[in-house]
């Protein structure tokens, strides 16, 4: 009888669910409605079963995915970091979706190009967008208004509000030197420059030296505290208790800082830019694995479809704080933006939003940019070193 139930079940494979593992790095209330919508999904249809599961922050479910991929344990459907998920493609890990992709042209035109268009390389699509995201500018209102001023548009603004809120017991602008320089990234674009040109690192053009010979006066002022992403729990407390009144950030790590008690108010400005600027996104994209059965391919795409449904494009960002990637959704979000105007920040700069450079090594340049900037804000290397020597070692990379 064993035998006979085993054969039915390989005669009709309809019949038995098509696992879909996927490995993501939302962890609070985004991580617990990944969770809700993957039961939602496969409380809806019986042939496919999504298993999400956290696997840490970015950094540590990269690492996690390199040793998976060694063993072929990896999972079908993985949340890659927009600067990891170039990588990825360039090592032939990810699986070229165009062939398995059927889209009516009405879904397409609502999503929002920038999202959408970062999953593409060479002329193929391997990503899927999910949580897009800009950084901003997190201020202390209450500081701000005590001495008369407004949140910065430019970096000249930003350099004289940020040394005006400086005091004894404060500092003007925390900065956190994240291992992807997204930060110092948004300095640079929002001048409108770039780190990579041409294929290649791009650390000494004349914005990159400009962003951080900003920084390094304000540090020689001592109006700037520099942290490492090692030490962001501490760069939050100093602003949550007022040791530091600016602070820049992805707008999805406001639902994190609601777990603090702020003795302020609340402020959020879009990042400084200068006429022509633009704003890198940040982010990830969903990535379908090499290794996964034509079933689990197509699984782990109608979970993304149903992720893309307009109301729970909503529900997500009331979840996450990202930035919606389906215009439709936006009307359903009225009033959540609404309650709080500060939350539309993020969404009202991807009309300047750009793409990170899409080269399989930005991930290790950018990773060598963060160590020179770490080096001049808390070695005292000064700036034009700095960057050349960042130059030199991302350029000896292979």
């Amino acid at each position: 009888m064993k035998k006979l139930l085993a054969l039915v079940f390989l005669l009709l494979p309809g019949l038995a669910q098509v696992e879909v593992s996927f490995w993501h790095s939302m962890d609070g209330p985004a991580g617990r409605l990944l969770s809700a919508f993957a039961q939602e999904f496969n409380g809806k249809q019986s042939q496919y079963r999504v298993s999400p599961q956290y696997v840490g922050d970015y950094r540590d479910a990269e690492t996690k995915l390199v040793a998976a991929l060694r063993t072929g344990a990896q999972p079908v459907l993985f949340q890659a970091e927009i600067s990891f998920f170039p990588r990825l493609v360039g090592e032939g890990r990810a699986l070229a979706l165009d062939a398995h992709l059927s889209l009516e042209r009405a879904f397409l035109e609502d999503l929002f190009e920038p999202a959408w268009n970062y999953g593409v390389m060479e002329g193929k699509r391997y990503g899927l967008p999910l949580n897009t995201s800009t950084p901003v500018l997190f201020y202390n209102l209450d500081a701000l208004r005590a001495k008369g001023l407004k949140a910065p548009r430019n970096w000249r603004e930003f350099e004289e509000v940020a040394r005006a809120l400086t005091s004894r017991q404060a500092k003007g602008f925390i900065f956190v030197t994240d291992p992807q320089a997204w930060l110092f990234e948004a300095m640079v674009t929002s001048r409108g420059g770039s780190l990579v040109k041409e294929g290649r690192p791009n650390f000494t053009s004349k914005e990159a030296l400009e962003a951080l010979e900003m920084l390094w006066r304000l540090n020689k002022a001592g109006a700037l505290s520099a942290r490492s992403m090692a030490e962001a729990t501490f760069a939050q407390l100093d602003f949550v208790r007022t040791k530091g009144m600016m602070v820049m950030a992805s707008i999805a790590n406001w639902p994190a800082a609601e777990n603090f008690s702020f003795a302020f108010t609340l402020g959020v400005a879009p990042v400084p830019r200068e006429p022509g600027g633009r704003v890198p996104m940040g982010g990830a994209q969903l990535v379908v694995l090499k290794g996964a059965t034509e079933a689990q391919v197509r699984g782990a795409l109608e979970f993304w479809k149903y992720l893309m449904e307009p109301q729970n494009v909503a529900r997500w960002v009331e979840a996450s704080y990202y930035v919606p990637v389906r215009k439709s959704a936006i009307p359903l979000l009225e009033g959540f933006y609404r309650e709080n105007p500060f939350r539309k920040v993020a969404f009202e700069q991807i009309a300047y939003a750009q793409e990170r450079p899409r080269h399989p090594q930005f991930s290790a340049w950018a990773s060598v940019l963060a160590e020179a900037l770490e080096k001049a804000l808390k070695g005292g290397v000064p700036p034009q070193r700095a960057l050349e020597e960042a130059q030199r070692k991302a350029e000896a990379l292979r």
